[in-house]
């Protein structure tokens, strides 16, 4: 049979998919929103509609608008980057240069920036803690370690959810979650432990960053068990064992996840006025508490 002029031959391998601009040999379905380019799943970076490639991520819109105007955001809003974890890496080293600041200053630096209420310190001779105006002890005491199995812990602790939340978030929204967690754990332990109880460590805010890891797994319709079993596991090991500040922790876990709310299911159209609402309200809570506590011993 003759074939007739005009009628286009099926092509050999039509049913094949194109590759991976950046990746040859990779099939795939998926091509970018903006140059239409395919990519693969290892290329891919989720935008507001589809996917984007990387290439477009870095260079903009090309529609005249400065390069962030399209740029992809993560769930909570903030922007991609390239280092996901630089804000991890950065908190990693600095708890780790203050346990070495700890170990060549000695008790001294310690009796001077851990989390006490209210108590007389024999060895600077005189009244020191929170309820006597040293509120930095509520923040200096978050990145302090003393002894080498506990720094180790919460630095793996914070290198895991560090890496597990802070790219879902973005670098300012992490920071903003660890810090307040942080604070939040040493505003419980200030509130509730007895005025003479010292305590210290990172603990209330990589418990934050657990109650955070909660919240994203929810927002993402994730998989709910294994997230309820770090809970139990982590709520387990903070009330079965002796010397650990379960304040610290509990406050913590709480600021963290209710930061995290209000940063991933704030509407977008405000998105940036609820976030940072949400934030000062957790902030407002805290400080509310260390004035009453402070009223309370004083």
């Amino acid at each position: 049979m003759d074939q007739v002029p005009g009628t286009p031959k099926e092509p050999q391998d039509a049913h094949s998919l194109p590759s991976c601009y950046r990746h040859p040999g990779r099939e795939t379905g998926i091509s970018c929103v903006r140059c239409e380019r395919p990519i693969c799943p290892d290329c891919m970076v989720d935008a507001s509609v589809g996917f984007q490639c990387p290439d477009c991520v870095r260079s903009g819109s090309g529609t005249g608008h400065a390069p962030a105007a399209n740029q992809p955001r993560t769930i909570a809003g903030g922007s991609i980057r390239s280092d996901a974890f630089l804000i991890t890496k950065i908190l990693v080293a600095v708890n780790a240069a203050v346990y070495v600041v700890v170990l060549a200053l000695g008790d001294r630096f310690l009796d001077e920036t851990l989390l006490i209420g209210y108590a007389y310190n024999p060895q600077l001779n005189e009244v020191v803690g929170v309820a006597d105006g040293e509120w930095y002890r509520l923040i200096t005491s978050v990145f302090l370690h003393e002894e080498v199995p506990h720094i180790l812990f919460n630095l793996v602790g914070l290198w895991f959810l560090g890496k597990m939340v802070e790219p879902e978030l973005g670098r300012s929204r992490f920071l903003a979650v660890y810090l307040i967690s942080g604070l939040g754990g040493s505003a419980l332990a200030y509130l509730l432990a007895a005025p003479n109880q010292g305590s210290l460590g990172a603990s209330g805010a990589i418990y934050g960053l657990i109650g955070a890891f909660a919240v994203l797994a929810r927002r993402k319709n994730l998989d709910m068990r294994p997230v309820i079993a770090i809970l139990v596991i982590s709520l387990i090991f903070t009330f079965g064992r002796e010397g650990i500040s379960w304040e610290g922790h509990i406050g913590g876990l709480v600021a963290g996840a209710l930061v995290t709310l209000g940063l991933v299911f704030a509407p977008r159209r405000h998105r940036t006025l609820v976030q940072v609402a949400c934030c000062a309200g957790v902030l407002l809570v805290i400080v509310a508490t260390v004035i009453a506590r402070t009223a309370a011993l004083t």
